[in-house]
This record gives C-alpha cells, sequence and structure tokens, in this order.
C-alpha cells in the first residue's frame, strides 16, 4: 500500500514537472519570436460585379499596402473595369497576437491539467486513505474497548495522533455533507417555487 502510495506521488510530481518545463520552453520560444507574418493580414471582400461571383481575398501585407490593388490577385476583371471593382470592395486590415493566444491555451490546459491530477487523488488516492486512517482508528479504538492494550510506551501518542488524523477528515466530511444538504434544499426550494410560479 506504500509502495502504491509512493508511486503515484512520483509520478504525480513527475508529471507536473513536465507540464511545468514544457510550459517554461513554450514560453521561452514564444518571447523569442517576433511578430509571426500571420499575425498581420489585409481581408478584401468584394462583392459581385458583372459576371463575376464575390469573394473574400486575404494576404499578408504591412498596413500602408492594404487595398483592392495589392490583395486582390489575380484580378477578376481587366482594363477600366479595374478601378469600379476595387471601389465595391472593403478591405480591412487585422492584426492578432498569436503569443497572447498560445501563452492563453497553455494556462488553460495547465489547468485542465491539475484538474484532471486531482480527479486523479479524489478517485484513487483518497479511498485508499480513508481506509488507511478510519481502518487503523477503528482497530486502536476496538483494541481499547477488548482493554487488550500494548505494551509499547508510545501507544499513546499514535493512538492520539491517528485520532487528530480521523478528527480532522470527520470534520471535512461533515462540513462537505453539511454543503450537499444546504445544496439540495435550496435546489428543492428553487424548484418548488419554479412550480407554484407555473
Amino acid at each position: 500500500m506504500a509502495t502504491l502510495w509512493g508511486g503515484l506521488l512520483r509520478l504525480g510530481s513527475m508529471l507536473s514537472l513536465s507540464c511545468l518545463a514544457l510550459s517554461v520552453l513554450l514560453l521561452v520560444q514564444l518571447t523569442d519570436a517576433a511578430k509571426n507574418f500571420e499575425d498581420v493580414r489585409c481581408k478584401c471582400i468584394c462583392p459581385p460585379y458583372k459576371e463575376n461571383s464575390g469573394h473574400i481575398y486575404n494576404k499578408n501585407i504591412s498596413q500602408k499596402d492594404c487595398d483592392c490593388l495589392h490583395v486582390v490577385e489575380p484580378m477578376p476583371v481587366r482594363g477600366p473595369d479595374v478601378e469600379a471593382y476595387c471601389l465595391r470592395c472593403e478591405c480591412k486590415y487585422e492584426e492578432r497576437s498569436s503569443v497572447t493566444i498560445k501563452v492563453t491555451i497553455i494556462i488553460y490546459l495547465s489547468i485542465l491539467g491539475l484538474l484532471l491530477l486531482y480527479m486523479v487523488y479524489l478517485t484513487l488516492i483518497e479511498p485508499i486513505l480513508k481506509r488507511r486512517l478510519f481502518g487503523h482508528s477503528q482497530l486502536i479504538q476496538s483494541d481499547d474497548d477488548v482493554g487488550d492494550h500494548q505494551p509499547f510506551a508510545n501507544a499513546h501518542d499514535v493512538l492520539a495522533r491517528s485520532r487528530s488524523r480521523a478528527n480532522v477528515l470527520n470534520k471535512v466530511e461533515y462540513a462537505q455533507q453539511r454543503w450537499k444538504l444546504q445544496v439540495q434544499e435550496q435546489r428543492k426550494s428553487v424548484f418548488d417555487r419554479h412550480v407554484v410560479l407555473s
């Protein structure tokens, strides 16, 4: 049991360290990178003109060159119609920060990983700890009831420590149960009011 607990702790610490190292590595790469060419673009929306259907054109160019003549390639019309076609197009310069997007995704994935580790703890490790702590304290209590005292000098200290751990867990479990009951009562009152109002 102790080896399982130790193995799970080592696995959890290795996972958290590897996630931290990966996050630091990605952040270093992101801060070193200058503005990516995909972070800026000019988007021209051209409606239908004569026999040409409408089309959306995107090009990675600077803000000063963001117009129909620089973005629309190949030009669907020729000669004097180019100016009339370009006047109908609406061109917008768009800029985004891929660094901010990547940092946000890294933070989101880190939080998701922490929640996953917490879920593993709640489903696998906490029941083992409860059985171990509560089982140990029940054995000691049953020994006291029978009157069979162990001949160890520090038996009283062991008993006090196990009872204090059990008391802390009992308090937490009691608070959790009380909170669940309050939530159920609130749901019931909300649904009752909803039925009355309907």
